[in-house]
């Protein structure tokens, strides 16, 4: 995709060149092995970065063909096409998700007093929209919290080879952490809407996608599996432990990073390019930063690229406003990582409030990021898109926030 000359879309090309050396500093400590970003106004590339390497055995530059692991930008995508079904009247956010999924009848919650467990029936079952929040009482595997560790030990996301099915019955199987609607606990709730998807479309979730979204938006990079042809642009994922390796909770994850070494990963068992079973709805997706510009420009244009439309505007406009209530703002994993200022929609963050997230930027931006520090944003008053990409597990400083400051003081008009 050309660059387009800055000036012309009401940005600083001097000020834009601060973005490399800063993210520079984290190649040059041993950090981070690559990074790719871009920088879109009004449709247009105005900015590019390419820094450091793809694959480190060979050392080949990192290039905009390269595929990477988006993990939790998987889950914008998963909303996306299951919204598409909303239009279509399949479902209403409201609805129980029992009616399509009867192995979340009769849920029970997990209470704990002491050292006793006592399991106690939901007040209400789990909506749809619960899901889409973040709201539905359901947990995630490195999280801390006592829900988590049965997840861990009945190794639920450990095993890619685990169908979407199987793994969504094995979430049911489990006790709720807290009753539906009480708070923001982030969570497995994507990969259940993944299978909802597939149950009401009567549809394999990648077939769904691929005809769907990717093949409409021209996102010809973009899928749960890489072609052989295309294995060599694999972007190598560096980390001190896999995100959702065994018995990895967030003590773990805090732990290694002082006693593992920043080193190159192995995910054949949790996020492989070539199993056939491997689609999930929280993470799973490979892509490159091109295709996931297409996505967030279709966002950002009201549901259309190119001609193609996927969403009508309204819909996205719902996606993407708060559907919280003040009394579970602000939300955020734990104590050590939140989001003030923000509210969440469908599937996303978005600002409500820019000056208590201390980041630039405007009401309305919306957007997520991935495990392995991918993220990007769409400024809709702005008509910005930021997109971040790199591959660095169990990494907790946040080049990611440098580089949107980096963005918005370079805009100029």
């Amino acid at each position: 995709m050309d660059v387009y000359e800055p000036e012309k879309l009401g940005f600083c090309h001097q000020r834009l060149n601060r973005i490399e050396p800063r993210l520079n500093t984290y190649i040059d400590n041993g950090d981070i092995a690559g990074i790719s970003t871009l920088v879109a106004r009004r449709g247009q590339i105005v900015h590019r970065s390419l820094i450091g390497l793809m694959n480190t055995k060979v050392d080949t530059p990192i290039s905009t063909n390269a595929i990477f692991r988006v993990y939790s930008m998987t889950k914008p995508i998963i909303c996306t096409a299951l919204m598409m079904l909303h239009e279509e009247g399949r479902f209403h956010l409201d609805q129980l998700l029992s009616q399509y999924l009867p192995q979340f009848t009769n849920q029970k919650v997990l209470e704990i007093d002491g050292d006793k467990e006592k399991l106690v029936p939901v007040q209400r079952e789990i909506s749809i929209k619960d899901l889409f929040t973040h709201t539905s009482g359901l947990s995630y595997t490195f999280l801390a919290d006592a829900v988590a560790k049965k997840y861990r030990a009945s190794r639920l996301l450990t095993d890619a080879s685990v169908s979407l099915s199987d793994t969504v019955q094995s979430i049911a199987d489990h006790p709720l952490l807290f009753h539906p609607g009480e708070r923001w606990h982030y969570s497995v709730s994507i990969d259940v809407l993944a299978h909802l998807l597939e149950v009401i479309s009567n549809c394999p979730l990648s077939d769904f996608l691929q005809d769907r979204v990717f093949e409409p938006l021209g996102m010809d990079q973009s899928g749960f599996k890489v072609e052989t042809a295309q294995t060599s642009n694999i972007v190598d994922i560096f980390g001190n432990i896999d995100l959702l390796g065994k018995d990895v909770g967030f003590d773990e994850l805090i732990s290694a990073t002082t006693t593992e070494p920043n080193k190159l990963l192995d995910l054949t068992n949790t996020y492989p390019y070539d199993n056939p079973n491997h689609a999930r709805g929280g993470h799973g997706l490979f892509m490159t930063i091109d295709d996931y510009f297409r996505f967030a420009q279709m966002l950002l244009n009201g549901g259309e690229l190119d001609g193609n439309r996927v969403l009508g505007r309204k819909t996205v406009e719902l996606m993407n406003c708060n559907h919280l209530p003040l009394t579970l703002l602000p939300f955020g994993l734990n104590d050590l990582v939140m989001w003030p200022g923000y509210g969440f929609g469908l599937g996303s963050r978005v600002c409500i409030d820019p000056a208590q997230t201390n980041l630039t930027g405007s009401v309305g931006e919306f957007g997520w990021a991935g495990a392995a520090k991918t993220y990007y944003w769409v400024d809709p008053r702005e008509k910005i898109i930021g997109i971040f990409m790199s591959q660095r597990l169990s990494y907790f400083q946040v080049p990611e926030r440098d580089f949107q400051a980096l963005v918005y003081q370079a805009l100029v008009d």
